[in-house]
């Protein structure tokens, strides 16, 4: 079975073609500046050289079908015949409340998709997109949507709910609902498969840390806590987004600063975080660069994110009654070790404990915790293609 994994952006468009027999990617890209001058698609098949395919895409139904044409295209294709894909995966953002798995995409879906439109204005609208983008494109073949919340939905009230008027949440369904949730199901899963031991025994915290990052604790295979909240906005201080803020500032800062409530969302989403922190970049390797060289601004924002991070671990720890053990995963969570080692230092007194040989390692799913460690320190590089993949082929089998 051939799946195609679809996640739409506003104005690009990334894609997989995976073998589910040996979970094999054949194909992989990406098109960009969809409807803006100078649309191109970045195509990269198995074993081939990548082809870089300069053409006007004005909407993501031509995106789609340049997708489909460099699938099948007789010289840099991977399949004879669009019949060979048996369904589509596409990456839902938002599910609201509507969703807590991935689902087999009907009207009712769509029409849910749109709704929740309002709560995720930047991803569910180009989402809505590409399904029906696909659909025209492929009439009859299956379509299933994978949200980034789902997996988050079995949060308990106590978890989910804030300290405002419960009619609040009754009216507007103002809530924490979490995102990354196809990653860090992955990885708690694949962290079973390395303890080899049932995710139905295992206590564990997901620490997905790229340049939007969130926290996760996963009690038994289900997650009960994240660190995001009603937006991505929440939680640690991330690449240019702030994190957890008082509320009250907001108020202040427009007062102070003359600014609309536009302008203040313009500065906690994308002047915050480590770059506003810093003055330096929103990339934790330039971050680490700077710090180095003796940039103080850079070093504060660096121990300002390795703290935000650290806390958590006590947090969800005490959530669950304990913990089994701790996964990274994501860009920084895979490739940094020094970030990994000063996360986890000082928390011996729980029980965590890694190998400073076996942490020098990038990319690689390992595990690294020292001989001693009652808690095991794991690294696990997401797949979330994989994920919507295999989500995607148990649904039309079940079907």
């Amino acid at each position: 079975m051939k799946i195609l994994v679809i996640n739409a952006g506003s104005s690009s468009l990334k894609y997989q073609l995976i073998d589910m027999t040996g979970k094999e990617v054949l194909a992989k890209g990406l098109c960009e500046r969809i409807g803006i001058e100078g649309s191109q698609l970045k195509h990269q098949p198995k074993d081939k050289e990548p082809v870089v395919i300069v053409k006007p895409m004005k909407d993501h139904s031509d995106a789609i079908k340049m997708v489909i044409e460099a699938l099948v295209d007789a010289n840099y294709g991977v399949i004879s015949d669009m019949s060979e894909i048996s369904a589509v995966g596409h990456r839902v953002v938002h599910g609201g409340e509507y969703f807590s798995k991935s689902v087999i995409i009907d009207e009712n879906v769509k029409k849910a998709i749109e709704d929740c439109i309002e709560l995720a204005p930047l991803h569910n609208a180009p989402n809505l997109i590409g399904i029906q983008a696909c659909e025209q494109a492929m009439p009859g073949v299956p379509m299933v949507a994978v949200f980034d919340t789902a997996f988050h939905q079995t949060m308990p009230a106590k978890a989910f709910l804030y300290g405002i008027p419960y009619e609040m949440y009754e009216k507007h369904k103002i809530r924490k609902y979490g995102f990354h949730g196809t990653s860090h199901k992955y990885v708690a899963e694949r962290a079973a498969v390395v303890l080899n031991r049932p995710i139905e025994e295992l206590k564990l915290i997901t620490f997905h840390l790229g340049n939007g990052s969130s926290i996760a604790a996963v009690k038994y295979g289900k997650s009960v806590d994240t660190s995001m909240g009603f937006t991505p906005l929440a939680g640690v201080i991330m690449g240019t987004r702030s994190g957890l803020i008082d509320p009250a500032i907001i108020k202040f800062l427009m007062k102070k600063e003359h600014i609309s409530e536009d302008d203040v969302d313009e500065i906690l989403n994308k002047k915050s975080g480590v770059f506003g922190i810093s003055g330096v970049s929103s990339d934790f390797r330039d971050i680490e660069k700077a710090m180095d060289e003796g940039h103080e601004r850079a070093k504060l924002a660096w121990d300002m994110f390795v703290y935000n991070v650290k806390r958590y671990v006590g947090f969800y720890a005490a959530a669950m009654g304990g913990v089994d053990a701790i996964v990274f995963t994501a860009g920084i969570g895979e490739n940094n070790p020094r970030m990994r080692a000063e996360i986890v230092e000082g928390l011996d007194f729980m029980g965590i404990k890694i190998d400073p040989e076996k942490n020098n390692v990038k990319g690689k799913e390992v595990d690294i915790s020292a001989a001693d460690a009652k808690v095991k320190t794991l690294v696990i590089p997401t797949n979330e293609e994989l994920m919507i993949a295999l989500d995607t082929m148990k649904l039309i089998i079940d079907k």
